[in-house]
């Protein structure tokens, strides 16, 4: 542990900190310790058992260690200010040899980015993130209930979800997560956080941190913060749109005199060439697929300069500010995989020198469904190449699952209302 560190936890009186990672759904997990124990547990790990993580345990054993990655520490602004305060800490994964555990999603982004670097280039990812504020039912559960029925860009108090908003902002900013803006979004009682650029590692932890601040503030309001991709059929849709950077030594190359760039374009041919094959990762939910197609939500494979509605739209902004940006992903998504697959296949176009289809050419469809995501992302060369197959195969295997369990149900509705609405 460094001296910095050190103080740190000592000048905010910090008592108890959370050892935190992710599952293979980007499901946020965490061991709460001691704060005397973590000078230890910094130097050594954590050891704990991962039988009970969804694909975790292979034939290496079930124990698996937390190592706390320093740089991510950070204050629960929500937890006591006083008498004892609460720190979180994101963790790498490692074997208890100490060899690094493959399927860890951090571990798996690394490597992309690692993959883009070598090609001379750096990522920094910026994001949309919408999601839908619900009443809580008699007993505190929530209900598919709207909390204001206000729409695209209303003020208070027909938009009800203001200081909601509010304070997950002035939480994620004390967390040293730095929003952009915030808005009252197109369906009733939904709203978006954008959140303002970072590197792919940074903005995939920032990701999990900021679904568990919206939840949690929502919660102390009396509410419901929901990431499902589409929870009221007859309204807009929830996406979570990634906006990314090139950069090469520290200048942005996604534009230049004469528009995009050669680089840019063969970036953005990558995705579109190998979207479809990666939304079973994109859009990870039976119930994703109700949400592209409609309400401006892509479902088509195509992109344009001006029309909001394409897959990839590169927006009118020059300079350090350039971006493409990718609309099809909905919150429920891994960041740390989805992240990754984004940038191995915009690296794939790099190294292939793809030449970009026309504006507006319509290249083919997104997924009409979780079992055609899965039957696609499993004959695809690039998920193999990008994941760990021990990664891949339970992951795919899982949604599968769920989507035939959705299937046999005979009411998709009902099936997601039950099984994921109250958790994600």
């Amino acid at each position: 542990m460094t001296e910095d560190t050190g103080a740190f936890l000592g000048e905010n009186d910090v008592k108890f900190i959370r050892l935190a990672f992710c599952d293979l759904f980007g499901r946020l997990k965490s061991i709460s310790i001691m704060a005397d124990e973590f000078e230890n547990v910094a130097a050594f790990g954590k050891s704990f058992d991962a039988s009970g993580i969804f694909g975790f345990v292979d034939t290496k054993g079930s124990d698996l260690i937390l190592m706390p990655d320093l740089s991510t520490m950070a204050l629960l602004p929500w937890r006591p200010q006083q008498g004892g305060r609460v720190a979180r800490v994101y963790c790498d994964i490692l074997y208890s040899s100490g060899e690094p555990f493959e399927l860890d999603g951090r571990r798996i982004l690394k490597s992309s980015v690692k993959r883009l670097f070598a090609l001379g280039y750096t990522a920094k990812i910026a994001l949309e993130c919408e999601f839908y504020l619900f009443n809580l039912g008699d007993q505190g559960q929530p209900i598919l209930a709207p909390h204001d029925q206000a729409g695209y860009l209303d003020f208070a108090p027909l938009d009800k979800g203001e200081n909601v908003r509010r304070e997950i902002c002035l939480n994620l900013e004390q967390m040293g997560i730095r929003p952009s803006s915030s808005l009252h979004e197109s369906g009733p009682g939904q709203n978006e956080i954008d959140l303002h650029r970072r590197s792919p590692i940074k903005m995939a932890d920032a990701y999990v941190a900021f679904t568990n601040v919206a939840k949690t503030v929502a919660s102390s309001f009396g509410l419901y913060a929901s990431l499902l991709p589409k929870p009221l059929k007859e309204q807009s849709g929830s996406g979570l749109h990634v906006s990314i950077a090139l950069e090469k030594d520290g200048e942005n190359v996604i534009k230049g005199e004469n528009g995009l760039t050669e680089v840019a374009q063969a970036f953005m041919q990558g995705i579109l060439s190998r979207v479809a094959e990666i939304s079973a990762f994109l859009n990870p939910l039976p119930g994703s697929y109700s949400r592209l197609g409609r309400f401006d939500a892509p479902g088509e494979i195509a992109w344009s300069n001006q029309n909001l509605a394409q897959l990839l739209r590169v927006p009118q902004a020059g300079g350090g500010s350039a971006h493409i940006e990718l609309r099809s992903p909905d919150p429920a998504m891994n960041p740390y995989i989805g992240f990754a697959l984004l940038l191995e296949a915009g690296a794939e176009g790099i190294e292939r020198r793809l030449a970009l289809e026309p504006e507006g050419e319509v290249l083919g469809s997104l997924p009409a469904s979780l079992e055609e995501a899965v039957s696609l992302a499993r004959r695809s060369d690039l998920v193999k190449k990008a994941l760990p197959q021990r990664f891949a195969g339970p992951f795919l295997s899982h949604k599968l699952s769920e989507y035939e369990r959705m299937f046999r149900s005979g009411d998709a509705e009902s099936f997601e209302i039950e099984n994921d609405f109250p958790v994600i």
